[in-house]
């Protein structure tokens, strides 16, 4: 795997050569994306001019599952090349010995974020991380074609299903060949342990494992929902989707070629950008229900968090950059420029940030309710169990087994990696 290394000296942005010679240099991660690398190379010059330290910037892979590989392996090496990661939900039981633990540093500041990622980000007794970010999944439509073709936004999957294929029909028949009528994230990688969950759990066929530790992915309702995905390959979605992660999801829909999108409420601002195809023709609603009576929305709980390497040279200065990166005004910053959502509630009611995105006070509720994967019960296993869920629902989406054949030999794998009566 090929890095890069960007290196951005914020000290120097403002001349401060005394500060430079005094300061420490740290590398931190920064995500691939054009828009967060020029965001981080913001953060370091701020952080450098605050401090007299220096910040080197280390692009990682797009795909969190390459991301954690990275991480896993530079961790075991025990290697201070990285001192500052960002950190997906789902990892702190995976990397809990490698990190430092937080809390002689925070001051109580923690107590300001949502209660549930603090308690997700605490091992041990130990606090790993500090929440940077939260995410649930929602759904992104076109409002200008639903309203051009008499059509309301849908609260079923159903509905959706239906609205999908008579504007993309419409649309097509009209001109616009490329048009879809619904866009996801359908890769074998984490991203589709993200969407299987919501449809699963929409569906009322639970969470692929129990809080107590069962595997009860083995259910009919589970498997009725991944039938249902796998009716969308090819009718309203590209086969094409089978490879889609967020961004090649998010190009077909900014295009202005797709109908609705399952996606992270990062694609809000980028949809409404300058250069968007889409701008101001795109709403926001929560995730469709199932079919049963007792069936709801349910939306994967998502977020990334900040943490220290255990092997960082200068953790007092590291856990320094990870509070001002967590902190309420650079939070706040990101929510209006990047929509990226806040860790810290109260956040939720800032007039400035609701004005920037007015779907914020929805997502609130969302995120009150959205559904974890099951990391924490599976701890270190849970990367193994991820990928047999995503492995299983992409043979489903892609024709090579169907639900009910599939679920039944996950229940199988599932067991094999726990390898006894508890995880």
């Amino acid at each position: 795997m090929k890095l890069q290394k960007m290196v951005w000296m914020g000290v120097w942005a403002f001349g401060a050569a005394s500060a430079q010679a005094a300061g420490v240099t740290l590398t931190m991660s920064c995500n691939s994306s054009e828009q967060e690398i020029q965001y981080c190379k913001k953060m370091a010059a701020e952080w450098g001019a605050k401090t007299g330290n220096t910040l080197e910037l280390l692009s990682i892979p797009q795909s969190s599952s390459d991301i954690l590989g990275l991480f896993r392996q530079m961790l075991a090496g025990k290697s201070d090349k990285l001192d500052v990661m960002q950190i997906d939900v789902v990892w702190p039981g995976i990397l809990k010995d490698q990190l430092l633990d937080l809390k002689p540093y925070t001051n109580g500041v923690e107590k300001n974020h949502f209660p549930a990622m603090v308690a997700n980000n605490t091992v041990g007794g130990k606090l790993l991380a500090m929440p940077w970010l939260t995410d649930a999944g929602v759904m992104f439509y076109r409002k200008d074609l639903l309203a051009k073709y008499g059509e309301k936004p849908p609260t079923t999957w159903a509905e959706l299903t239906a609205t999908a294929k008579k504007v993309m029909d419409a649309e097509r028949k009209a001109g616009n060949a490329a048009m879809q009528g619904f866009v996801f994230q359908a890769k074998a990688y984490e991203g589709l342990s993200c969407t299987g969950l919501e449809w699963v759990a929409s569906f009322g066929g639970g969470t692929i494992i129990d809080r107590t530790g069962k595997t009860t992915i083995n259910n009919p309702q589970a498997a009725k929902a991944l039938d249902m995905a796998a009716g969308w390959i090819g009718t309203i979605a590209p086969q094409g989707v089978l490879n889609y992660a967020e961004e090649e999801a998010r190009g077909v829909f900014q295009s202005g070629n797709a109908v609705f999108m399952r996606n992270w409420p990062y694609a809000w601002a980028l949809g409404n950008g300058a250069d968007s195809g889409v701008k101001g023709k795109i709403g926001v609603i929560t995730m469709p229900k199932g079919d049963g009576a007792d069936s709801s929305g349910a939306a994967a709980l998502g977020g990334w968090q900040m943490a220290v390497s255990k092997y960082s040279k200068h953790p007092k200065e590291a856990a320094d950059l990870v509070l001002y990166l967590t902190s309420e005004a650079v939070q706040k910053e990101r929510a209006i420029t990047l929509a990226s959502n806040p860790t810290i509630p109260k956040l939720y009611q800032d007039k400035d940030i609701l004005a920037a995105n007015p779907f914020y006070g929805d997502l609130f509720e969302t995120l009150k309710v959205a559904v974890p994967r099951p990391a924490t019960v599976t701890g270190a296993k849970y990367n193994e169990v991820s990928a047999a869920f995503w492995n299983a629902t992409h043979e489903v989406l892609s024709g090579k087994s169907t639900g009910t054949a599939s679920v039944k030999k996950l229940e199988g794998k599932i067991d094999a990696i726990r390898r006894g009566p508890s995880w």
